[in-house]
């Protein structure tokens, strides 16, 4: 079997966008590819997202059919520990490539594309000056905040404040300005980060049993733990580092993660409609997260927030999984 691929980067977080030669996938909505992605090809996502081809903290999509005739195109996203229901820096990476790849009629100024994510619909909007894309930003779906504040006990932390919300997925957000937990958000702090950030989503999961996304069962799960902290940067809000999956630690400050950052700054009074920060991540790549506006969404009052990076092709390969490889499905080595 032989699977092409785009290589991207978003923040210097990896996109593989898988183009050509994945089996296909049988459904009538996204979530239904899903389902039978994970069902049925499994091993592929090992195949083309672990080591030897890839590495713990790889990351894939693969477009699939719109969920109606208004969508562009569909999407999943593929990581260590399975499937994703929203990745922002994808958003951005897909809608450069749909550009310089020729996949939209795109035009000088700004060009909007519908894709169909797990989560909902997101509406990615291209700026073109000269011929060449400048800017990508994403309204994302409903966000809102389930719980500020809130207290879980772990075995190595102690108690941990937290605040729990949805940008596309759920995350425990915690503030190391409210947390003395021992470490910044620095590289070197990489491992720690890791460990915290496992520790803590496991113990909110443990503690809070299944999150319910108001609509939707396969979205009721916690993804991961961002920690935020100050940054020395100037003109930037904060730093974000989120630890997602197995251990995954996301190397853009995570567009998902900012979305929902918006609501919870939103709720707390601290970012009006209209009103932008810019965020920070591991790698001191920036993504600029802005209320756009305000709705009802369910028991919850909700934003839509719009996120903006930046993303840039890194390579293009063809993966030839040989059926007499004994690794042939991967491993992961930390």
């Amino acid at each position: 079997m032989q699977i092409k691929t785009i290589d991207m980067h978003t923040g210097g977080e990896p996109l593989r966008v898988i183009i050509d030669g994945f089996p296909e996938l049988i459904g009538n909505s996204v979530l239904e590819y899903r389902r039978y992605c994970r069902e049925h090809f499994d091993d592929l996502r090992t195949a083309l997202l672990f080591e030897p081809r890839g590495h713990a903290d790889m990351y894939a999509c693969i477009l699939v059919p719109p969920n109606d005739a208004e969508g562009d195109f569909g999407i999943l996203f593929l990581h260590n520990e399975g499937y994703s229901t929203m990745c922002g820096h994808a958003i951005i990476a897909i809608s450069t490539l749909a550009v310089q790849l020729g996949w939209i009629d795109a035009v000088e100024g700004e060009n909007t594309l519908k894709i169909d994510a797990p989560c909902g619909r997101i509406t990615s909007f291209v700026t073109i000056a000269n011929g060449q894309v400048v800017n990508v930003g994403f309204h994302c779906v409903p966000s809102f905040v389930v719980n500020l504040d809130a207290e879980v006990t772990t075995a190595n932390l102690g108690t941990v404040t937290y605040d729990l919300a949805y940008g596309g997925a759920f995350y425990a957000y915690v503030d190391l300005q409210n947390n003395d937990l021992g470490f910044d958000l620095s590289k070197s702090s990489y491992q720690d980060i890791i460990q915290a950030g496992s520790e803590i989503k496991h113990a909110v999961i443990k503690t809070n049993g299944a999150i319910q996304h108001p609509y939707e069962e396969d979205l009721s799960f916690l993804y991961g733990t961002i920690f935020i902290d100050k940054t020395s940067t100037e003109g930037i809000h904060s730093k974000n580092v989120c630890v997602f999956a197995e251990g995954e630690v996301d190397r853009c400050p995570t567009g998902s993660g900012v979305s929902g950052r918006m609501a919870i700054h939103h709720h707390r009074k601290e970012l009006a409609i209209g009103e932008s920060i810019q965020i920070e991540s591991i790698t001191g790549s920036i993504f600029i997260g802005t209320v756009v506006n305000e709705l009802d969404y369910g028991p919850f009052k909700a934003v839509i927030p719009r996120v903006e990076g930046t993303a840039h092709i890194t390579g293009m390969h063809t993966f030839v999984i040989d059926p007499k490889d004994p690794v042939k499905n991967g491993f992961i080595l930390r």
